[in-house]
């Protein structure tokens, strides 16, 4: 911010008669002097005396005279100088006020420069980014253009032009992916015997991006829409899957989801499969198993299901086993069916379990099985042996109306307190080692009935 200067008096010209009249007045004056002296040296007897006072008064008045012109010079040379020194101020203020004012127009004609190189390269950036996202478009739409083609083989350029337009342009990675998501959940044509190489490329390329152990080619935060897809021989072992949907999704071949890790919701939901395999899965979110077909063997052993699962009415036609799992949150197999053998062994179920309905058609196994919390098993239908050996019921157990149709065997079972076994009924069988306490009674030469003691 400028300080205003100090505003200067108006300088005025003497004029010429100011001069004169000074002049005039020291005359004046001298002889003013020179009369009153010249009155006095008069009035002296002696006319020596008076002779020489009249010459001194006469020296007496042109001093008078001189003096006063000299004091008259001296004023006139002071105001001279008064005069040069403002006229020097005066040029020194004119100076400084050119110098702001070139300064201010300087700044201005650079600010004016800025500004005009900024709007240059705002202007040369949009049309880089407008270039750029031509470029883009022109790429992916040519790459989905070939993914559409009659052709396998151009369709397998089109998925390798995607992935590498994919790879070097992180903010169309959820777009491609959504692509080939759609491409796999579209049905196969027919006729067509080189498409299943092409789903499977298509896979490849999305669970290649998606395990974090490559750096440079993980996708992150990357969600698939797989519902109703047909996938062969999927591998997302070691992926991160952030809200994964498989809904009614069709898997042939051998399926792994071993040592992937899900964040959010994994829904599986009515999705078959020939055999899968989920060993060491550790999932943050959700996972929905419910109605799950699977005709082959299945795995989870080693998994955590944090927030719990839910398994209903579903059906596993080969073994499964579940051994070391964690489960988090309440977890449910409610009318779900296994038809070979299942084991839970050495599994830990932290929230509640309910296995209502449930029917196990080949042996069960819950050998070393911790339940924290309540477990239901009211209704549940063990085809073969049922073994809880060693298993710790911490919370509440109920066991009513079971049917248990070869031996059962709670071999140094704990309870924190008596389990419920009201109504439930087991043939007869020497090997059976029931919980204490627990009432047996015969029904007819094949059934027990067991009354809660």
């Amino acid at each position: 911010m400028a300080v205003d200067e100090p505003t200067e008096r108006e300088l005025r010209v003497m004029p010429w008669w100011l001069v004169l009249v000074g002049l005039l007045a020291a005359v004046a004056l001298g002889w003013l002097v020179l009369d009153l002296l010249l009155t006095e040296a008069d009035r002296a007897s002696q006319p020596d005396t008076r002779a020489t006072l009249r010459i001194d008064a006469i020296r007496t008045g042109l001093t008078v005279v001189a003096g006063t012109g000299g004091g008259l010079a001296l004023l006139l040379a002071a105001r001279r100088q008064w005069i040069a020194e403002r006229a020097q101020r005066h040029q020194e203020s004119v100076a400084a006020r050119d110098q702001v004012h070139r300064d201010r127009v300087q700044a201005h004609a650079e600010a004016v420069a800025e500004a005009a190189q900024r709007h240059q390269d705002r202007q040369s950036g949009a049309a880089e980014h407008d270039a750029a996202e031509r470029r883009l478009t022109e790429l992916y739409t040519r790459a989905v253009e070939l993914l559409g083609n009659d052709s396998a083989a151009v369709r397998l350029g089109g998925l390798h032009a995607l992935e590498r337009l994919g790879q070097d342009n992180p903010g169309q990675r959820p777009t491609i992916a959504a692509v080939l998501c759609a491409y796999l959940r579209m049905p196969a044509p027919n006729g067509e015997p080189r498409e299943t190489e092409v789903r499977r490329s298509a896979q490849r390329v999305l669970t290649r991006h998606l395990r974090a152990a490559d750096d440079d080619a993980f996708w992150p935060e990357l969600t698939l829409d797989l519902a109703g897809a047909e996938l062969v021989d999927f591998d997302a072992a070691g992926c991160t899957l952030v809200d994964a949907n498989f809904t009614e999704a069709v898997f042939t071949g051998t399926t792994t989801f071993a040592g992937a890790t899900t964040r959010g919701r994994l829904l599986l939901g009515a999705a078959t499969f020939d055999d899968v395999h989920f060993d060491n899965l550790t999932a943050d979110g959700e996972v929905m198993l419910d109605g799950v077909r699977v005709g082959g063997p299945a795995t989870f052993d080693g998994a955590v299901f944090t927030d719990g699962l839910s398994c209903r009415r579903s059906r596993f036609a080969g073994p499964t086993s579940w051994r070391r799992v964690t489960f988090g949150q309440p977890t449910s197999f409610d009318a779900t069916r296994f038809e070979d053998a299942t084991s839970f062994r050495e599994a830990v179920f932290d929230g509640a379990v309910s296995m209502e309905h449930t029917e196990f058609g080949g042996a069960a196994g819950f050998h070393s099985v911790r339940f924290t919390n309540m477990a239901l098993f009211r209704w549940t239908v063990f085809g073969a042996e049922a073994l809880f050996d060693r298993a710790h019921f911490l919370d509440a157990a109920n066991f009513g109306r079971a049917r248990f149709h070869r031996m059962a065997s709670f071999r140094d079972t704990r309870f924190s307190r008596p389990p419920q076994v009201e109504q439930a009924r087991a043939v007869a069988d020497p090997g059976h080692r029931w919980p204490s306490d627990t009432t047996v009674e015969r029904l007819d030469d094949e059934w027990l009935l067991l009354v809660d003691g």
